[in-house]
């Protein structure tokens, strides 16, 4: 008796995650597993950027973020019409395997993967794998990303895109997962336009609404044993939240918000 294929999806939650969580259930049903990680802190993410960046633009990335939050809310009532109009679903799928774990690089992470047997690991909008979290999983691992790899890794890759002037680079990934932030070879990219209307705030709805499709074949194909990889092309690049003085500088320069 063939055994039926069991997908993992494996996210911090959000209602971007869950759009594509919910084109997997539609195509996939009872084959979807949902693993859901704590969300990180936002005190933690702070210290980790100050390593990196510099305090300086750590707290300037952080007022943005709070402009995002604030965003939401005033943008509400525009986000719950656009998701009606697309139809999206943004609350968890109803499955019947779900299970949370603190962190993707728990043990309590990999002892899920253990009892699922998954024969496929999709990753959206949770921490990065490492390495040796990644050593240890049974079955091909794979990310969506809001953004087009490798120019723009990391975070608000659509953004980016729109503020460098680059239009035709806004859209997103979906790549298998290695060591690196976003840089596993690529197996689908979407590109679409923004909304009108659209902003930091509500770019990552139209990216996965547009991507939908794309994360549903891909899936099929990498259960056919089928991985083709499409080449990288341009300059490998990881960003962040832009700091508030940038994001208001871009906004009022070159109309990008």
């Amino acid at each position: 008796m063939t055994k039926s294929p069991i997908i993992c999806f494996v996210t911090a939650g959000g209602h971007h995650p869950w759009i594509i969580a919910n084109a997997l259930a539609a195509r996939f049903g009872d084959a979807l597993a949902l693993v859901e990680e704590e969300p990180e802190s936002k005190w933690r993410l702070l210290q980790r950027r100050a390593r990196k960046l510099g305090w300086l633009n750590a707290v300037g990335q952080l007022g943005t973020m709070a402009i995002i939050r604030l965003g939401k809310v005033v943008l509400g009532p525009r986000i719950r019409r656009y998701v009606r109009r697309q139809r999206l679903e943004v609350e968890p799928p109803r499955v019947q395997r779900t299970i949370a774990v603190p962190s993707v690089n728990s043990d309590e992470f990999v002892l899920a993967i253990a009892d699922l047997k998954p024969d496929l690991i999709f990753l959206a909008g949770c921490r990065l794998m490492a390495k040796r979290t990644l050593s240890r999983m049974p079955c091909p691992v794979i990310n969506y990303h809001a953004g087009i790899t490798p120019k723009y890794r990391g975070m608000n890759g659509g953004y980016w895109a729109l503020a460098r002037g680059e239009p035709d680079q806004f859209g997103s990934t979906i790549h298998m997962v290695d060591e690196g932030i976003d840089t596993g070879p690529v197996l689908r990219q979407v590109r679409c336009r923004p909304e009108p209307g659209d902003s930091i705030i509500t770019y990552a709805y139209t990216l996965a609404a547009a991507s939908r499709s794309a994360c549903v074949n891909v899936v099929e194909d990498v259960l056919a044993g089928r991985m083709d990889t499409l080449p990288a092309l341009g300059l490998s690049q990881q960003w962040y939240h832009p700091p508030i003085w940038t994001y208001l500088w871009i906004g009022l320069t070159a109309r990008v918000w």
